[in-house]
């Protein structure tokens, strides 16, 4: 990630975590492509970041949950060689009870969290294999591995991207692309105070609230160390590796081809 005049990609890149994440590189020698709906924004964090770092900024208005945008970064992913990290960091939360959601609201966060995740990343893979390097970080959330009676939608699509990330690890195990997924507990975005999620930041346990300059740090610095996955405001490590060592035997514990004992009529 330190080689000189590489290109990074980073979503949701016009404030919070993915505009940290656009400085903390642009400061470690990359060039940029910075994606999200606000245009003015992209215009003002590149004018920053190209004075502040010398850093060759390309802005790439796009919404997301938009097919055609989509395919526009796609196009861009798949044929400039120069990118070498891809940080899908866009996402969305509507945090309510799914009876009182609109499909809409659903969709949304399928779309966003799920399938543009995944096209952005299946469009810049071929180029990292083929060139044996590059590095994608993919922002999931805790919420991953816990649901709330609120986070019905938007756990489910947490899960996919731990999920999904943790299978292509596998894949490229023996590669010299490396994956990241980070696990993100609360963090004081915009996505709260705009009300986007339905919950207000002051409605939040403030001492449990991460900045995101302190997220995004931490989770370079996860990365730096080769951790493929990272929970940056977890300090018991042996938590995760207790926790994926009891889904280990879990899923050993299925392949048998029987019925459960207790499943059985005596």
């Amino acid at each position: 990630m330190s080689s000189s005049k590489k290109t990074a990609v980073v979503t949701g890149a016009s404030s919070g975590i993915g505009a940290v994440y656009a400085d903390r590189l642009a400061a470690r020698g990359h060039d940029l492509i910075l994606v999200a709906r606000r245009a003015d924004r992209l215009a003002a964090l590149s004018d920053k970041l190209s004075t502040a770092y010398g850093t060759r900024v390309q802005v790439l208005a796009a919404d997301l949950e938009n097919d055609a945008d989509v395919a526009r970064v796609e196009s861009v992913l798949a044929s400039d060689a120069s990118v070498s990290v891809l940080v899908n960091n866009a996402g969305l939360a509507r945090l309510r009870p799914l009876a009182q959601s609109s499909a809409g609201d659903s969709l949304s966060q399928v779309s966003l969290n799920i399938t543009a995740l995944t096209r952005l990343t299946q469009a810049v893979l071929p180029g990292f294999v083929a060139r044996n390097e590059g590095a994608i970080i993919n922002i999931a959330s805790v919420l991953a591995v816990h649901s709330l009676p609120i986070s019905a939608v938007y756990s489910g699509s947490k899960a996919y991207v731990l999920a999904f990330t943790r299978g292509l690890q596998a894949e490229l195990a023996n590669t010299g692309v490396k994956v990241q997924v980070v696990l993100p507990a609360s963090t004081a975005t915009e996505i709260w105070s705009e009300g986007i999620s339905g919950i207000p930041l002051s409605a939040l346990d403030q001492k449990a609230v991460m900045s995101a300059e302190n997220l995004v740090d931490a989770a370079l610095a996860g990365f730096d160390s080769g951790e493929a996955i990272t929970w940056p405001s977890v300090a018991d490590e042996n938590l995760w590796s207790t926790y994926d060592a009891a889904r280990s035997a879990l899923f050993a514990a299925t392949q048998v081809g029987v019925p459960a004992p207790r499943y059985r009529k005596a």
